[in-house]
């Protein structure tokens, strides 16, 4: 089953004029019972920040989250010792485990963009973690999806998460297609950053979404060249 969201469905929220962020689930000011999360993806924010502007110092525990920025460059610190700058094309991902505090800040002089996924982890009680890696994903190779996060220790080069999950990047050329095999007891989740593609028959323009359950496969074909994110997910909690 494929449940399709337009772009026009994320919440929009801009509590500072310096911040212009897109909640595709229920986040802060937002609240929808039915949106709470997807698996175990809890949060995913399509967030743009103004130069010389950003998050302050604030805690986390018991969550995984993943950056990806997509433009422009992060400027990172947190209660760990870790002072790093994430930059277009890298991802970032911090295990708050059992608690710690960090800052996002764009020190530059043009927007940052990025998307920020929570998800809920595997295991609860971990000492807190970083890693970060230049994957390249926005001029990866083509036409295939890129893993650059994942649980599942038998890939390599990737960002590895406290979550039953892998997040792929594609970057796909108009009239390719990709085949995602899957199983009925995972979830697929797409968004599309630009372009435009059919999943299962189901046509996504930029910032639609799909989230698909009960899936032997998923087909996607790109009508525009298309940039998409898919993450695969446990569909049952005991696997998180």
């Amino acid at each position: 089953m494929l449940t399709y969201l337009s772009a026009a469905t994320r919440y929009h929220a801009s509590p500072v004029q310096w911040l212009s962020s897109y909640f595709l689930f229920s986040f802060a000011d937002y609240y929808d019972p039915k949106n709470m999360h997807f698996g175990p993806l809890r949060v995913f924010n399509d967030d743009t920040v103004a130069p010389q502007n950003g998050f302050p110092q604030h805690p986390h525990s018991e969550m995984e989250i993943v950056t990806l920025v997509l433009d422009g460059e992060v400027s990172h610190e947190d209660t760990m010792g870790n002072r790093t700058a994430i930059t277009a094309g890298e991802v970032q991902r911090m295990s708050a485990g059992t608690g710690l505090a960090h800052s996002e800040m764009n020190r530059q002089d043009k927007p940052l963009h990025l998307y920020q996924l929570w998800f809920m982890p595997g295991t609860k009680g971990l000492a807190p973690s970083y890693e970060q890696k230049d994957l390249n994903f926005l001029k990866a190779r083509k036409n295939e999806l890129v893993p650059l996060v994942t649980g599942q220790r038998v890939l390599e080069d990737v960002v590895f998460i406290n979550s039953n999950s892998t997040v792929y990047w594609a970057n796909l050329s108009a009239e390719k297609t990709i085949t995602y095999k899957t199983f009925p007891i995972r979830f697929t989740f797409i968004y599309v950053k630009e372009g435009a593609i059919f999943v299962n028959g189901t046509e996504l323009g930029p910032n639609d979404q799909a989230r698909l359950t009960a899936e032997d496969v998923v087909e996607i074909e790109a009508t525009r060249d298309a940039q998409f994110i898919l993450i695969d997910l446990p569909g049952s909690e005991a696997n998180y």
